[in-house]
């Protein structure tokens, strides 16, 4: 029995074999793939994968380096720290297809212009490359995913002789700008969360190579490519297909957004804060959660910027309103009185606060416009403590 088991894992290893070094047919085509975005925010922006045809060894096969492991050892843990393992991974182009047809996404294919060497040379590659000792590589948001990889193994596959000209981006837009175009209508919540987590880094101006990041650009970047063929430039896509169109649905509307609650709670703080001054008292527990939330978004926001490998969580001047000391200070404020240096310390918060409006007003970080409430919530509360203390 285990001669037998042995022979048809040897078998079966050497057909695995030949078909990592198949020889495709003179109809085998190359095309990029482009699919919309999706309803969850880990779609919002599309998808890019790479397509190889060939009719005749009915050969048919999605590359998609968009893909990671759950089961990877310390998943989450090396997630949060900004070590995101992707891979690349294959698959039937149909099941591709029915995943995006499910999700009402739309698809797109471009056909390389490429000859029967190119073409080899392109399938040799992506097969090497989804081999499970060189299919992982570290993902970056911005520079290394899955739309960047569609030019970066195109240009090292045909090296000099592909040309991507990005004359067609006469945008000026920051990363920022460029997700919020993905994300400021349907995904209020996550942009909020987003522009709470990204720091100022990507408020710089995006060069034109940069916007292709985005599946959408990575698409325009192909359309303008050019490939050298008998010392004459020409289009390297030859055919572009609408394979999938979505959909349209209406959007259903939902006052639960992000600007809607917290002018809900800054009010309701504000509320208090005048009854407080009323009053002549101070209520421990407005007091409390305001310090003890603002420092706990404070630390996560400072472990983000030093404590992680993320690139774009640097220099995130959202620690200005959600300061990480008020972590600590939060529990003095359940004393009867505070204590005296609790007054200047207030004014240290209100000076951050003035900063970060010069910073946001000179746009060396652009902030969530729904944290306008919660900053009018805290210079309110913060002058009154220093009222009260008086």
């Amino acid at each position: 029995m285990s001669k037998k088991f042995h022979f048809i894992f040897i078998l079966l290893f050497s057909c695995f074999q030949l078909a990592a070094q198949q020889k495709l047919s003179s109809e085998a085509i190359v095309s990029v793939v482009t699919g919309g975005p999706g309803s969850e925010l880990y779609s919002a922006f599309g998808h890019s994968a790479f397509r190889v045809y060939d009719p005749l060894l009915k050969l048919d096969k999605i590359y998609n380096y968009g893909t990671f492991d759950f089961n990877k050892p310390n998943f989450y843990l090396n997630f949060a720290k900004g070590k995101l393992t992707y891979q690349l991974s294959t698959t039937r182009y149909g099941y591709f297809l029915q995943e995006f047809n499910y999700g009402n996404r739309w698809v797109k294919t471009q056909e390389l212009d490429l000859d029967d060497i190119d073409v080899q040379a392109v399938y040799d590659f992506l097969e090497n490359n989804a081999k499970p000792e060189n299919r992982s590589y570290q993902y970056d948001f911005f520079y290394d995913n899955c739309s960047t990889k569609m030019e970066e193994v195109i240009k090292a596959v045909l090296k000099e002789k592909v040309t991507f000209n990005n004359n067609h981006i006469t945008d000026h837009k920051s990363h920022r700008d460029l997700i919020a175009d993905y994300t400021a209508e349907e995904f209020k919540w996550g942009k909020f969360g987003i522009d709470l987590a990204l720091g100022s880094v990507i408020d710089r101006p995006a060069t034109a190579s940069e916007f292709k990041f985005l599946p959408d650009y990575i698409y325009l970047g192909f359309t303008k490519a050019t490939i050298n063929i008998d010392g004459k430039n020409i289009p390297l896509v030859k055919a572009d297909n609408h394979v999938l169109n979505e959909v349209k649905q209406p959007q259903p509307f939902s006052i639960f957004q992000p600007f809607n609650v917290f002018l809900l709670i800054s009010l309701f703080f504000i509320f208090k804060t005048y009854q407080d001054y009323k009053n002549g008292k101070r209520t421990k527990w407005v007091d409390f959660s305001l310090y003890f939330i603002t420092g706990v978004i404070g630390v996560v926001v400072l472990l983000l910027w030093f404590a992680t490998s993320h690139t774009a969580t640097y220099k995130n001047f959202n620690f200005l309103w959600a300061f990480a000391p008020n972590l600590v200070v939060a529990f003095f404020m359940f004393k009867e009185v505070i204590p005296k240096w609790l007054a200047n310390y207030n004014k240290l918060l209100l000076v951050l606060l003035a900063i970060q409006a010069i910073l946001w007003m000179l746009k060396i970080q652009v902030f969530n416009i729904a944290i306008i409430p919660i900053l009018a919530m805290l210079i309110v509360r913060y002058g009154f403590l220093i009222v009260k203390r008086k």
